[in-house]
């Protein structure tokens, strides 16, 4: 016999594994594929958590805190995350400048196409969660701790964290 606990932890990695395939195969501009899937497990979640709390505390930022402290309660993290790379898409300029030649100047201001194709990648991945009734939060907190610790791949420049928790109560929900 196998208990619900015991089952737990492969539950959420199976629907970890199926948020990727999601964010993967969700629509992205022209085709285009910028986005970065991975999924933290069991250690990798809790060096994260730790370094959210140290990042709020050091910082006077109490929302990474809670939410490094929601972490210590999650068994397994999806980030996704995307590069900055203009689209070329003539007479756009939702970036603030004319044209993609242009915005190439400015190497660390986000592409608008970038940015967009990321969130539809979360709509998408959150949903899979939602779909296998699996308690989960979008964390701006995660992805940028994700990003300042070097865990991601350098050309990655905004990311979001999702964590996900199989309970009898969400710990993402009643926050403090």
């Amino acid at each position: 016999m196998k208990t619900d606990q015991e089952l737990k932890l492969k539950n959420l990695e199976d629907v970890a594994s199926r948020m990727v395939l999601a964010a993967r195969t969700a629509p992205k501009t022209r085709g285009i594929d910028h986005v970065f899937c991975a999924v933290l497990e069991d250690t990798e979640v809790k060096q994260l958590a730790d370094i959210m709390i140290k990042k709020g505390k050091d910082n006077n930022l109490h929302f990474f805190e809670r939410d490094g402290y929601n972490l210590h309660k999650t068994d397994v993290l999806v980030l996704l995350g995307v590069e900055i790379s203009p689209l070329n898409l003539p007479q756009c300029g939702f970036c603030g400048y004319n044209d993609c030649e242009e915005k190439r100047k400015h190497p660390e201001i986000p592409c608008a196409f970038n940015t967009g194709d990321l969130g539809i990648a979360l709509g998408s991945a959150v949903s899979v969660a939602m779909d296998h009734r699996v308690d989960n939060r979008i964390m701006f907190t995660a992805g940028k701790a994700a990003l300042e610790s070097g865990l991601l791949p350098d050309n990655i420049k905004i990311a979001y964290g999702i964590p996900l928790s199989a309970g009898s109560k969400n710990p993402y929900f009643d926050r403090k």
